[in-house]
């Protein structure tokens, strides 16, 4: 069921069956949205809530002002005590969500009481020559008609936005499900080395590796899982997108780890 939450006046809309089952925090990666979880939901069934917010600037979620760690990790919070779930909870993050995911556990170690992270890497350095910058700089955000969208949208960009597309909240038109100035703010806002705050939580852990990923190195991965006590690994044969590449590989490794808890 998608509910929504305001924010000092922004709105964060997020996914959550609601039932008995135990609270399970899912952060999506960036340039998507919580639906692209519902499968991790389904496949969990009724032992897990699967509470999946689209972070700020994603999906039905209003554009933000930054979009900077502590914000991310602020409406995380706001969400969870919104929920009522004081205690700690689990949660999963994929890509820039495992990055806001690991960032929670070492802000708010009170609130998290497993971490699983989804090809989240802790060295962060956008790749190098003008590519990115001129594919997000180039998405337009919104037209009078679908079609119309579409048709501005350049074609190697339309996998990332065509499931996207949704009516605007007044009817004039269509829009993207994120604007592309937004995640350059958002990618930019990533870059660094995040190896202290990686390393700054306790609980038990679950990293999940695509081995052919160039986002999350094997050897940055086995690096990770080595430092930081109470980590487990699990690779899956293919790249930084996994978890749709092979759901069934991605659904099986959550479980297993969630069954350990």
């Amino acid at each position: 069921m998608r509910n929504t939450l305001d924010i000092e006046g922004r709105t964060l809309s997020y996914l959550d069956p609601g039932g008995p089952g135990r609270p399970l925090l899912a952060l999506h990666g960036g340039m998507s949205e919580a639906a692209a979880l519902t499968g991790l939901a389904a496949a969990l069934g009724d032992r897990w809530r699967v509470i999946a917010p689209d972070q700020r600037g994603h999906g039905d979620s209003d554009r933000a002002a930054h979009y900077r760690r502590e914000g991310y990790v602020g409406d995380a919070v706001a969400l969870l005590d919104h929920l009522g779930l004081t205690g700690p909870v689990t949660v999963l993050g994929y890509s820039l969500g495992g990055l806001n995911a690991y960032h929670l556990a070492a802000a708010h170690p009170g609130r998290v009481g497993a971490l699983i992270g989804v090809d989240a890497t802790v060295d962060i350095r956008t790749p190098a020559g003008p590519q990115w910058f001129d594919f997000l700089a180039a998405l337009p955000y919104t037209a009078p008609t679908r079609e119309e969208l579409l048709a501005a949208v350049d074609p190697a960009a339309l996998p990332f936005v065509a499931d996207g597309v949704r009516p605007l909240a007044d009817g004039s038109g269509w829009r993207l499900a994120f604007n592309g100035e937004d995640m350059l703010d958002s990618i930019r806002s990533c870059e660094g080395d995040h190896w202290d705050t990686w390393l700054a939580s306790t609980c038990p852990a679950l990293l999940i590796h695509g081995r052919h990923s160039r986002a999350l190195t094997r050897t940055v991965a086995d690096a990770m899982v080595a430092r930081r006590p109470g980590t487990s690994y699990t690779a899956l044969d293919g790249d930084h997108f996994v978890p749709f590449t092979d759901p069934a590989g991605f659904h099986a490794a959550v479980a297993a780890f969630l069954a350990t808890l």
